[in-house]
């Protein structure tokens, strides 16, 4: 054989490809320290010092203030003489945050005095008078007009007519972190309310010597909205009959179960059955 050799061949390996530089692979390296020490940095100055932006970051003991204060705007926009009463908070646990997380909620309701046919006008009424940042408003429902408004820190409010002369307006947290969890405020009960609630309880021959459940929220010029509850069990079989002459003759509300009065600066409501009675006594916010 020649050993001469064939031009116009490509060599059998191909081109040798070319290797990275040292250099190009220390400021790679470099590069990417400094991104995840600025990534590092950012994600700590956002957790300081940002609000959180969603409800599920919100625990429960940082939203109990806020529906506090939403039920205190509340009873003011109702008017002393239209609040009813305040519900106990009522807190419920079982709630899923996320799929792996439990959560609970916060709910809070006022009771407000509507007369059939007022109901919207109530509403609309409540609504004009709230905080313009609420953004409150009422339009129709399944079941009647509805209020809704937001208290902020993502609590919403609802009022809906609850059929026998009376409106509810409910405050509610949806399912949030427990954290330390809810601690109402103490407080201790007024003269006016208790000493009706036993002239009350009197009148129905009912005892009068445990001591009344209390609900406070803060008004907005700083006093208290005051509940005082009392839930007489089984006795004497009692009528708002024994309430007539508390209520001179003129009741606020006389829809059976339901019959409501005002005392001087007290509106009493009291729920009547054959086997219990449940009374309540509250002092509004002023103005």
């Amino acid at each position: 054989m020649s050993g001469a050799v064939r031009t116009g061949w490509a060599p059998s390996t191909g081109p040798a490809e070319p290797a990275p530089t040292r250099r190009r692979r220390h400021w790679l390296l470099i590069g990417s320290v400094v991104w995840a020490v600025l990534l590092a940095l950012l994600v700590w100055t956002s957790v300081r010092d940002d609000p959180p932006t969603v409800r599920e970051q919100r625990s429960l003991d940082q939203a109990g203030p806020v529906v506090d204060r939403a039920v205190g705007e509340l009873a003011r926009a109702a008017g002393a003489a239209a609040l009813l009463e305040l519900s106990p908070p009522r807190v419920g646990s079982g709630c899923r945050v996320t799929p792996l997380a439990d959560g609970a909620t916060l709910r809070r309701e006022v009771g407000v005095l509507a007369p059939a046919g007022t109901e919207r006008t109530v509403l609309a009424g409540i609504a004009e008078r709230l905080p313009a940042s609420w953004r409150a408003g009422v339009g129709p429902g399944r079941d009647g007009p509805v209020l809704r408004a937001d208290a902020g820190e993502f609590v919403a409010v609802q009022g809906r007519p609850t059929g026998d002369g009376r409106i509810r307006l409910s405050v509610d947290t949806g399912c949030r972190p427990v954290g330390s969890g809810y601690t109402p405020a103490p407080s201790t009960a007024g003269d006016p309310e208790a000493a009706a609630l036993t002239a009350a309880l009197r009148a129905l021959g009912r005892p009068a010597d445990a001591a009344p459940e209390l609900v406070t929220a803060p008004c907005p010029g700083g006093a208290l909205a005051r509940t005082a509850r009392s839930a007489a069990g089984p006795g004497p079989a009692a009528s708002e009959g024994g309430l007539v002459p508390l209520a001179g003759g003129n009741p606020l509300l006389d829809n059976p179960p339901v019959y409501a009065y005002r005392t001087g600066p007290v509106t009493v409501l009291a729920e009547i059955t054959p086997d219990a009675a449940r009374l309540a006594a509250t002092v509004g916010c002023p103005g």
